[in-house]
């Protein structure tokens, strides 16, 4: 059942890269920066953050710059991608009604838009890097399982949102709450040092806790992943896309009625 689905997935790949390069050229379409608000958006959260925080409430990391940075770029991702899923399946009520084609795919795509706008964004972070001259390792090598726990874990998301959302629309508000406390929930500000001991295995919890945690060590202090935590990250990424695919099929024969 799931290897057919995705073979049928497998065959409308072009839509669904047309879908996502579509939606986010319409992003910036009208503005007179375009799409260099992608590298703006980012410096903009960390010059208030980094002020705040680095000044005000004198918190001490090394690299504090990127730090922060490389939270706001992958928190961006997960908000950006369940905010465009949500809306995916009610934001196109003509194609939903008249076209028969796998309705994930609409979910699939807003993933993806999003990863192409926090492509942009890394941009920036790596200019940042080069700047402040902060080497390179192998341990590189362990960031691209990191950002595949972070797709899927923001698909998964994604996929029960969207479908809830057909059908409860207080789904869009609820979820904007959540993921506002979720932002100081997760150690983006600070470092997990900073929280009682306690508090700091309830933080871990948090998938995205260990993604942006374990991306930071690898990426910019040369660190390698723990095993625990890439094991945690893939393991818990997969549920929820499970979860995820498991709502959107429940609810999906629905939508036509419901939109």
């Amino acid at each position: 059942m799931v290897l057919k689905h995705l073979s049928e997935l497998y065959k409308y790949r072009e839509l669904i890269w047309k879908l996502s390069w579509g939606e986010f050229k319409l992003r910036y379409k009208n503005s007179i920066l375009g799409y260099f608000w992608s590298l703006l958006e980012p410096l903009l959260m960390l010059t208030v953050m980094y002020f705040v925080f680095s000044n005000l409430m004198k918190v001490q990391v090394e690299y504090y710059q990127l730090f922060l940075l490389m939270g706001i770029i992958l928190w961006n991702f997960l908000s950006r991608s369940t905010n465009i899923g949500l809306f995916s399946i009610v934001g196109r009520p003509d194609m939903i009604k008249k076209i028969y084609f796998p309705r994930d795919i609409f979910v699939i795509s807003s993933c993806i838009t999003a990863l192409l706008m926090s492509i942009f964004e890394s941009i920036v972070f790596f200019i940042f890097m080069a700047f402040f001259r902060v080497p390179l390792s192998f341990n590189l090598l362990y960031a691209p399982l990191i950002l595949i726990s972070l797709f899927t874990l923001a698909l998964g998301v994604s996929l029960a949102l969207s479908a809830l959302n057909v059908y409860y629309r207080d789904v869009q508000f609820i979820w904007d709450v959540l993921m506002q406390a979720g932002f100081f929930a997760t150690p983006i500000l600070y470092s997990l040092d900073f929280l009682p001991e306690t508090m700091q295995k309830i933080v871990l919890l948090n998938p995205m806790s260990r993604i942006i945690i374990s991306a930071r060590n690898t990426v910019i202090y040369s660190t390698p992943a723990r095993f625990e935590d890439l094991l945690f990250m893939f393991a818990s990424s997969v549920l929820f896309l499970i979860i995820g695919y498991v709502v959107f099929s429940k609810l999906e024969p629905g939508f036509a009625e419901e939109i």
